[in-house]
């Protein structure tokens, strides 16, 4: 199989996702990982598979109410190192760079990020900007775990998932109303 025809997946922090999959919010802040090539992010493509990932996630980087599910995702990633369940699907409705602190700090009610963690990505290389993501989310109805590989290691935000993955027969996690109603949230906090 061609390198480009392999599914995409969106590496980002197991907590966000779990946060992402249960509905609890719908957006990622993303400026790109040290690994990239260009060393900014960039959309590679408007749907993708959601990669957990558990290098970098930090109980003192989240709110205290995703506390839990930050622990509950260390552990179950400790008793099955080997692989990694990938359980969602996302399609981008929005990409909305974000610059000043202001307006990333009126998103603070929106994610699970503490607002230290938040302002730290905005001030990672100032010239860039922070990418909020609006994402509508999908179970897959066929999770699958994949085996972990060195091509899946690294800061990076997308890869390609060198196993076959069923395809996606998603669900939406949220109805159309719910999402509609958090996805305005975000655009009105931008807005200010």
């Amino acid at each position: 199989m061609n390198e480009n025809d392999k599914p995409i997946a969106l590496r980002e922090w197991a907590v966000a996702v779990r946060a992402l999959e249960e509905g609890r919010q719908v957006i990622v802040l993303r400026k790109g990982g040290i690994a990239e090539e260009t060393k900014d992010f960039s959309l590679q493509s408007h749907s993708f598979y959601l990669f957990p990932s558990f290098e970098h996630q930090k109980p003192h980087l989240v709110k205290p109410e995703a506390a839990d599910a930050l622990r509950s995702t260390q552990e179950e990633a400790a008793s099955n190192p080997g692989s990694v369940r990938i359980a969602s699907y996302a399609e981008v409705v929005e990409d909305i760079e974000v610059t000043d602190a202001e307006t990333l700090k009126r998103l603070d009610d929106l994610h699970i990020w503490t607002e230290d963690y938040a302002e730290e990505r905005l001030k990672w290389k100032k010239t860039k900007p922070l990418h909020v993501l609006i994402l509508r989310m999908y179970g897959l109805t066929a999770p699958a775990d994949v085996p972990m590989n060195e091509t899946y290691a690294g800061c990076k935000s997308w890869l390609r998932v060198q196993e076959q993955l069923p395809s996606p027969k998603p669900y939406p996690i949220l109805d159309d109303d719910k999402f509609a109603f958090m996805a305005d949230n975000v655009r009105k906090a931008i807005q200010g």
